[in-house]
């Protein structure tokens, strides 16, 4: 026909083909065609035109939009966010050249982007090797961290994992339609949703019980916490494959490595359908980064809120890369979460002059900080304390303090920055950790840099902690 429009689209097909288990022949069988048509067709040397558009659609019952949408699009962005990477630095490589690969060999693009994450997490692995192994001690002989392990799974992927974005939120928008986790559950799994008074939990604050036919909460938990937790067991209900498909790629040493990196990838789901990612990204724009606004327009907690804020990295639809992290009054870290790659994400956290270690001394209320390490780099930083437990009189609670750091390149595009132009700011000089720091004057300090020489105090004692030879 004259009026068609004829698209190539060869590799696309190629997938499709393979994804359904056919042979050239068997889809040749299919729409009617010449198995040799199908090779030339899957080789771009025929156009796919839009009559065997629909063909295609009607015979393997696929939405036809999806299968000639710009299926590229994506991978395009993932291997220009990879080809950004500074090892590729010296070489010339146009955001044309990329979006052809992507579009016409997707299966190579797949196949550089599995190889470049698996290396992300082997530069990782090395890095926390360099760090936990004692100076002149055997590297072979470091204990496996398995927290560590599932934050190098994380980091290596920006804490983003697009596929469990979109089945989450398409599961979100089925729950709406029910009317809410409890209906949804109750309907679709014939469990009914019951709140029990903390003692008769007995140390759980959610559980599956089969033989009841019901999901079991605590009473202790508060309306964000109910509804997480239901989205939780809803995810390991429904969403053990997309959590299972999106944790094969990782490369674990340890069971238990394994297991928090799916318990993060189920809590990332239980987020997402929470705060489906296309009006959650809506909303942080419009609210200008208000974690306090965003959290009660989604009914979530501010640590929830500020965990989905890292998240927001799928390719094509940035929002502004955050690091997380959470520690308790002696400082341990309990939780670091990095959709930005900043240089402090594995080891830093524990400068005393950084303010989420300040934060106790006003509960509940937001501080706000410039930063610089000594590399000159600057940062903005949000703090605030966060209670976990408590929920009846007497119930033992947990008060620890979380902070968002984003480049200073962003903070303009948050609403804690108004007024407040990055280069007029004062910045707090802090480090990553005393022994990755190398500012010599600070009186913060509690233990040398590595390769810095402590000079005798014999004949003199500096103002600060440690007084370094000059070499």
């Amino acid at each position: 026909m004259a009026g068609e429009r004829a698209v190539y689209m060869g590799p696309r097909l190629r997938r499709l083909r393979r994804d359904l288990g056919l042979t050239q022949a068997d889809m040749a069988g299919d729409l009617d065609i010449s198995p040799s048509y199908i090779a030339l067709l899957e080789r771009n040397q025929r156009p796919l035109t839009a009559d065997m558009l629909l063909r295609l659609a009607r015979t393997y019952r696929i939405d036809m939009a999806d299968l000639a949408g710009d299926g590229a699009t994506e991978y395009a962005a993932r291997l220009q966010a990879a080809l950004r990477d500074p090892m590729f630095t010296d070489l010339d490589l146009p955001k044309l050249q990329s979006e052809d690969v992507a579009t016409n060999f997707p299966g190579m693009t797949e196949a550089f982007l599995r190889l470049y994450t698996a290396y992300q997490e082997e530069q990782l692995a090395l890095a926390d090797r360099d760090a936990e192994t004692p100076r002149g001690g055997d590297g072979n002989a470091r204990r496996t961290d398995a927290v560590a392990e599932a934050r190098r799974f994380l980091t290596a992927r920006r804490n983003s994992f697009p596929a469990l974005d979109e089945a989450a939120e398409a599961l979100a928008a089925t729950v709406a339609e029910a009317g809410g986790f409890a209906p949804y559950i109750e309907a679709r799994h014939e469990l009914k949703v019951r709140r029990l008074p903390l003692e008769v939990m007995a140390g759980s604050i959610r559980r599956l019980d089969r033989h009841g036919r019901a999901v079991l909460l605590s009473e202790a938990l508060d309306g964000a916490g109910q509804k997480f937790q239901l989205a939780l067991q809803l995810v390991y209900l429904e969403m053990r494959q997309d959590v299972e498909k999106a944790l094969k790629d990782g490369s674990f040493t340890t069971d238990n490595g394994e297991r928090l990196a799916r318990r993060a990838l189920a809590n990332y789901a239980a987020a997402a359908m929470i705060m489906p990612y296309a009006p959650f990204a809506r909303a942080v724009e419009a609210r200008r980064y208000d974690v306090e606004a965003i959290s009660r327009q989604f009914g979530t907690s501010f640590e929830q809120t500020a965990h989905r804020l890292t998240t927001l990295q799928k390719p094509g639809h940035e929002r502004v890369p955050f690091f997380f992290i959470k520690v308790d009054p002696a400082g341990n870290v309990s939780k670091r979460l990095d959709g930005a790659g900043f240089p402090f994400a594995r080891h830093g956290g524990g400068c005393p002059l950084w303010s989420v270690h300040q934060v106790f001394r006003t509960p509940g209320e937001i501080v706000t900080q410039w930063l610089e390490l000594p590399d000159g780099e600057r940062y903005f930083s949000i703090a605030r304390t966060v209670t976990s437990g408590g929920g009846a009189y007497g119930a033992p609670k947990v008060e620890r303090a979380v902070a968002l750091v984003c480049a200073a390149e962003h903070a303009h595009r948050l609403v804690h920055t108004s007024g407040q132009p990055a280069a007029a700011q004062a910045a707090t000089p802090i480090g990553a950790t005393c022994s990755l720091c190398h500012r010599t004057e600070c009186g913060a300090r509690s233990a040398p840099p590595i390769g810095r020489q402590v000079m005798p105090d014999d004949y003199r004692r500096a103002d600060t902690p440690y007084g370094f030879a000059d070499d």
